[in-house]
């Protein structure tokens, strides 16, 4: 999906953000406007929204010289969803309520402009809980739990999805879990799932590839993760950028898609509202 306007605004937002979690609120004009110049070539080259938005985040981590300017972020993140599991986990018992609360989990989002992550998380898990998904193919997910690919997004978000992969890899599934293969935002790295045990867990974890890479950039996906998407009977995609990723290629194994649509664009694009959350199985 080519960078509209809109999503050009909100690229631009996230890097002056960048810049003042990396302490450099001082730095941000000259570098939003080095980022925006790169944009404007890759918009010209309609350069697919994850990769531009990959492309400019790297940009600036070099200008700024910080390998992860959200490190703290996302440490605070998994501590607060952490201290929220241990009131809701009890809570979860079918397939569907752990694929509800991995999408609660999806709002832990720092890369969408005017998207606002609750202050209180705890308060805010039930009230999405309760009211549910939007579009609901977990009956069509479920028996698809075989060979599963698991590629997650965000810290925070990690957390639970802990406890949908364990959920799945405890009724006898063969899971790959991959993260992203380095910091980009305030996305899981293989540190980070390593942290949660999630490596434990799994058959396999694995990185995306292409370094720094929102997204699931195929082309440069290491050999195993290849090897287990061709051998998946599912892949389980988490997030708006591995949904714009994916969708981009064809001859994929069933993709479910689970995510909360946090900007207009994606909303409109799944034909549902800002802020409502999607378990879609496509093909």
């Amino acid at each position: 999906m080519p960078v509209s306007p809109e999503c050009a605004d909100c690229l631009l937002s996230r890097i002056r953000h960048t810049c003042i979690l990396a302490g450099r609120p001082g730095d941000a004009e000259a570098i939003v406007s080095t980022c925006a110049a790169r944009l404007a070539v890759l918009r010209e080259r309609e350069v697919p929204q994850p990769v531009v938005a990959s492309d400019l985040h790297r940009l600036a981590a070099g200008l700024l010289g910080v390998r992860d300017p959200y490190a703290k972020v996302k440490e605070e993140s998994n501590a607060v969803v952490r201290d929220a599991c241990r009131v809701v986990r009890p809570r979860l018992v079918t397939f569907r309520d752990h694929v509800t609360a991995s999408i609660i989990g999806n709002t832990f989002d720092h890369g969408v402009m005017g998207h606002r992550i609750a202050d209180d998380f705890l308060a805010f898990f039930e009230e999405e809980f309760a009211r549910g998904l939007a579009i609901d193919d977990c009956d069509a997910i479920a028996p698809l739990l075989g060979r599963v690919v698991y590629i997650t997004d965000n810290c925070g978000e990690i957390v639970l999805d802990r406890l949908l992969i364990g959920y799945i890899a405890g009724r006898g599934a063969r899971v790959t879990v991959a993260v992203r293969d380095g910091p980009v935002l305030n996305d899981a790295t293989i540190e980070d799932a390593r942290a949660l045990g999630i490596d434990r867990l799994v058959d396999l974890l694995t990185t995306t590839g292409g370094g720094s890479e929102m997204g699931v950039p195929l082309d440069r996906v290491p050999p195993e993760l290849a090897d287990a998407i061709d051998r998946a009977d599912l892949v389980i995609a988490k997030g708006m950028a591995n949904y714009e990723s994916l969708t981009e290629y064809t001859g994929l194994p069933p993709v479910a898609y689970l995510l909360t649509a946090k900007c207009r664009p994606i909303a409109g694009r799944l034909g549902v509202r800002v802020g409502e959350k999607v378990a879609l199985l496509c093909g």
